[in-house]
């Protein structure tokens, strides 16, 4: 089906239901790579019953649906990707409150809330816990579903609850332990999160803001947080040994580091970084990715995936 035809199809689809709809959206200025196309629509969910009416209605059509936080990690196809694109930054998607249900330390967040404000607004108020998530552009949502994380720890080490909403538009409470959180890896079941509860301890809030400091200071030492790019390109690796190393140290030994093509390069300040220039392409950064790839291949004998997330229009990955 042609583009205009599939947005005017999915505006149909939806009507009635309480949701912000905007057809042939871009993406590009939605990502931190700030290249790509537009998506059939994006739409804004008003609520958790909206967000689920949209899901069901999508899937009995057959319509791809993805989610988009904070537009880290991800590269979005030049031609764009098919479909609905959610975006939950409306109403309580994107709140929080602590000291949820009167408990001490609770803090029940939306999907879509800004994990740095919340960590800011935690570290104010003496909570201690999310420091780890200090500098690392995510919302509460993306930023669970993988496990986002880094030196200092990652958010999967706080989390006491998932609420999940399936393809099918149906609620799923997950508790802690039937949760597996591994290196930039969790074991929830396809879906979208929807709320999460977060379970932080006590501490003086100027210790708090001390580590936060810290923790900023160490990431802007170390990676090109002023450019456009999406943050860590590749996973670590882990060696027959066992032993897990830094994809970025592979690549800058592979002679890799300020490599080119067109308008993407390799941060020359961190080698597991890809920086846009303006004007460049997503195409760019693909096929930078697979000369990456292959120079470490060739080098070290270690193939790296990707943990930047891949869309674009006939390839379902990433729909839920």
């Amino acid at each position: 089906m042609p583009v205009d035809a599939m947005t005017a199809s999915i505006t149909s689809l939806l009507e009635g239901v309480s949701a912000e709809i905007v057809p042939s959206a871009p993406l590009a200025p939605l990502t931190w790579f700030g290249v790509g196309g537009p998506c059939d629509a994006l739409v804004h969910p008003q609520d958790l019953p909206a967000l689920q009416e949209t899901l069901r209605r999508c899937r009995g059509a057959g319509v791809p649906v993805r989610v988009l936080g904070s537009g880290a990690n991800l590269l979005v196809d030049d031609s764009g990707v098919d479909g609905v694109v959610l975006r939950l930054d409306r109403g309580s998607f994107a709140g929080w409150t602590f000291e949820a249900d009167g408990v001490p330390g609770r803090v029940r967040a939306g999907a879509g809330a800004d994990m740095s404000k919340l960590m800011h607004e935690a570290a104010r108020l003496g909570w201690a816990g999310l420091e780890a998530m200090s500098g690392i552009p995510a919302s509460v949502g993306g930023a669970i579903w993988m496990n986002a994380g880094g030196k200092f720890g990652a958010i999967g080490d706080v989390v006491e609850s998932v609420t999940l909403v399936d393809g099918e538009g149906r609620l799923h409470e997950i508790a802690r332990p039937a949760i597996g959180f591994a290196y930039r890896h969790t074991t929830l079941p396809r879906g979208i999160v929807a709320e999460a509860c977060l379970q932080l301890r006590g501490d003086d809030a100027a210790a708090v803001r001390d580590r936060v400091r810290e923790h900023m200071r160490y990431k802007k030492e170390s990676q090109p947080m002023a450019e456009n790019s999406a943050g860590c390109m590749f996973r670590n690796p882990t060696l027959p040994s066992g032993e897990r190393v830094s994809a970025g140290m592979l690549i800058d030994r592979a002679g890799l580091k300020g490599r080119r093509e067109g308008g993407a390069s390799v941060s020359p300040t961190h080698a597991n970084f890809i920086c846009v220039d303006r004007g460049g392409k997503a195409a760019d950064v693909r096929r930078l990715v697979e000369a990456i790839v292959e120079g470490v291949r060739q080098a070290h004998g270690v193939t790296l995936q990707t943990e930047v997330a891949f869309w674009k229009r006939g390839d379902r990955a990433g729909a839920i």
